[in-house]
Parts: C-alpha cells; structure tokens; sequence
C-alpha cells in the first residue's frame, strides 16, 4: 500500500534547544494530570489529550533544566579585529626561596654507585658519550650486585648522612638565632612606633 500523502514526522524533543530539559518541580521527567490522573511526561505535555486547563497547568508546573556542559560545545569566535589579542599575564607559583647556606642532602647508594661506575664506564670505553648507556647499564649493574658488593657504598652514605644530619642541626639553630633578631628588631620598631603615636 503505497501512500500518495506524506505523513508528517512528530518529534518527542523540546524544540527550545537539545541542552535543554523539561522537569517537573519535582525533578522527575513526569508530571501528574490532575484531570485524568495519569503521568505525562514533560517534554510531550503539548500532545496530552486532556482539558486545556490541566495542559496549562501542567505546563507550568515544569521547570527547565539545563542539560550537563558535556553536551555542549564551545563555541570558537573570531577576533573582531586583525590586531593580535594582548597574551594574559601568566600568575606564576611564589617558589620558597632555597637558602644557598642550607646544607646538601647526601646521594642515595645507587648514586654513590653511579659515580665509581662512570670512572670505571669512561675508561673502558673512551669514545662514549651517550649518557643514557651509561644509565641504563649501571641499573642493571646494581641491581645483579649482591648485599656483600653493595656494603661499601651503603657504608659510605651512612657516614654523609651523619654528617648531613649534624650540619642541619647546627644551621637550624643559626637560623633559630636570626629569627630571634629580627623578631626583636619588629618589636623594638613597634615601641618606637606607639610611643609616637601616643605623643600625638
């Protein structure tokens, strides 16, 4: 049966726009005829076959709800002029400013490793420059080295920790003595500061 009329095509989407939905004040996708007593989803209120005053009202009872940002695509403009746009003035991180007296931490074992392997690696192959060779066959190096073979270089960052440790503790205690200045420093400038705003 081949039909000479075109029938025409209904869509069940809010033609307002596809990022918007229809809820009722309930946020449900369905609202309650009060005539029939039927559930009517909101979208499709306009096509319920009831009273025209429980299609209004109904009508007003929904709510528009915008649809998640993922549905929605920015929308790329075009400079109005051919000027280049000004670069936005980047906020840089405030970094802690390292103290250059601050004592060095010691290298791990691997890296006291590290440095007898490059002597020994240079010597036995003088015309090498590829640093990541040299990296990667120290690796597997250590890590084929038993317990015994690495004593010495754990021994030895023992003794720079030591080290490492007591210098810290005599620069804590400089700085603990040159934050008791300055914090005497700021309350004698604040005595000075009352006593003249109180001849005043």
């Amino acid at each position: 049966m081949a039909s000479s009329q075109s029938k025409k095509r209904v869509d069940a989407v809010d033609s307002r726009a596809a990022s918007v939905l229809l809820r009722a004040k309930d946020g449900s996708a369905f609202a309650r005829c009060d005539d029939c007593k039927k559930n009517v989803p909101v979208a499709l209120i306009d096509m319920h076959s009831c009273s025209l005053e429980a299609k209004i009202k109904m009508n007003l009872d929904a709510q528009v709800v915008e649809q998640a940002a993922e549905a929605k695509k920015p929308e790329r403009k075009k400079p109005k002029s051919k000027e280049p746009m000004a670069k936005k003035a980047k906020v840089e991180k405030v970094k802690k400013v390292k103290d250059p007296n601050m004592p060095k931490r010691p290298p791990t074992a691997f890296f006291a490793f590290l440095d007898d392997f490059r002597k020994s690696f240079k010597e036995a192959n003088p015309d090498s420059k590829d640093v990541k060779r040299v990296g990667k066959e120290a690796g597997e190096k250590w890590r084929s080295m038993t317990d015994e073979e690495k004593k010495p270089y754990l021994d030895k960052v023992a003794e720079l920790k030591a080290e490492y440790e007591k210098a810290m503790e005599s620069y804590e205690a400089g700085q603990d003595e040159e934050d008791q200045a300055g914090s005497d420093k700021e309350a004698a400038a604040k005595e000075v500061e009352e006593e003249l705003t109180d001849e005043e």
